[in-house]
C-alpha cells in the first residue's frame, strides 16, 4: 500500500508575505470598525440627533426673540389700560339742572380731559396738560381753541381729581349745598394766533382743524365788552368754576 506525504509550507520553499504598511493586520480583540488611534469611529447616523437638537433649539430661540420684540413694540405704542381712568362728575348748576360731564385721567402722560355736554347735546372739551402747565379750551360749535397757562389753583383742582382716579372711584356726586362756585374771566388775545404745529401732541390733536389763541386772566369784561361764552367745570373738591371768555381790544 503506497503512503502519501503532505509537505508543510516551509518544506515547499514558500515564505509568508510581509504585512503591508498601508493595510495593517487586525489585532486580536480589536473591533473591525475601530480607528487607528484606538478611538471608535462614529457612524454618520450618530451625528443626526445632535444636529436635529441644535436646529430645533435655534428655531425655538428665534421664536422667543420675535415674541419678545412684538410684545415690547405693542407695549410702547399703546398706553397701559391701568393708566386711563374715566371719572364721571355730576353736580347741579345754579338753576338746579345737573351738569353732565366726564373726565378721562391719563396718569402716564399727566393729562386730564374734561368733556362737558350741554342740554342741547353739544360737547365742549377742556384739556389740562399738567406736564407742560397748559389748559386748552375747545368750546362747542366753534372752530377755535383757547390756551391758558396753569396757575396754583388749577393744579390744586386737578390734583383732587388725580387722587380720586387713583382710588378708582368712577362716579362722583357733588351736593348743591356744599359746592363752592367761582367765576373766572379770560380775555382772548385775538391779535396773536398760535401755529398749531408748534403745540405738543395732545393739544395738537385736539386743535388740528381749529384756530388757536392765547388768553389771560382778567378782572371782568366791563360794560364795553360782552361775554362771548362760558364753560362750567366741576371738580371732586366740591368746586365748580364757570370760565367765561371775551375778546380783548386789539
Amino acid at each position: 500500500m503506497q503512503q502519501r506525504y503532505r509537505l508543510s509550507p516551509d518544506e515547499r520553499g514558500f515564505q509568508p508575505a510581509p504585512a503591508s504598511p498601508l493595510c495593517p493586520l487586525s489585532e486580536p480583540g480589536r473591533a473591525a470598525n475601530s480607528s487607528p488611534d484606538g478611538g471608535s469611529a462614529a457612524s454618520p447616523q450618530s451625528h443626526f440627533p445632535h444636529k436635529a437638537f441644535w436646529v430645533s433649539f435655534s428655531a425655538s430661540l428665534l421664536l422667543v426673540i420675535i415674541a419678545l420684540a412684538l410684545t415690547g413694540h405693542l407695549g410702547l405704542s399703546q398706553p397701559p389700560a391701568e393708566s386711563l381712568q374715566l371719572v364721571r362728575i355730576t353736580a347741579p348748576d345754579q338753576t338746579g339742572l345737573l351738569i353732565n360731564q366726564s373726565a378721562v385721567v391719563d396718569l402716564q402722560n399727566d393729562l386730564v380731559t374734561f368733556s362737558i355736554t350741554s342740554p342741547a347735546n353739544q360737547t365742549s372739551t377742556v384739556l389740562f396738560d399738567i406736564k407742560h402747565g397748559l389748559i386748552c379750551y375747545k368750546p362747542m360749535d366753534q372752530e377755535s381753541c383757547f390756551l391758558r397757562k396753569m396757575e396754583e389753583s388749577d393744579y390744586n383742582n386737578v390734583h383732587s381729581l388725580l387722587q380720586e382716579s387713583t382710588h378708582k372711584q368712577g362716579q362722583i356726586q357733588l351736593s348743591r349745598n356744599e359746592t363752592q362756585r367761582q367765576r373766572e374771566f379770560l380775555g382772548v388775545l385775538a391779535g396773536s394766533p398760535v401755529d398749531v404745529s408748534t403745540l405738543e401732541e395732545p393739544l395738537q390733536t385736539l386743535c388740528q382743524h381749529s384756530s388757536v389763541h392765547w388768553t389771560r386772566r382778567v378782572d371782568g369784561p366791563g360794560n364795553q365788552r360782552l361775554v362771548y361764552f362760558c364753560i362750567d367745570i366741576c371738580f371732586p373738591s366740591n368746586i365748580c368754576v364757570s370760565v367765561c371768555f371775551y375778546y380783548l381790544p386789539e
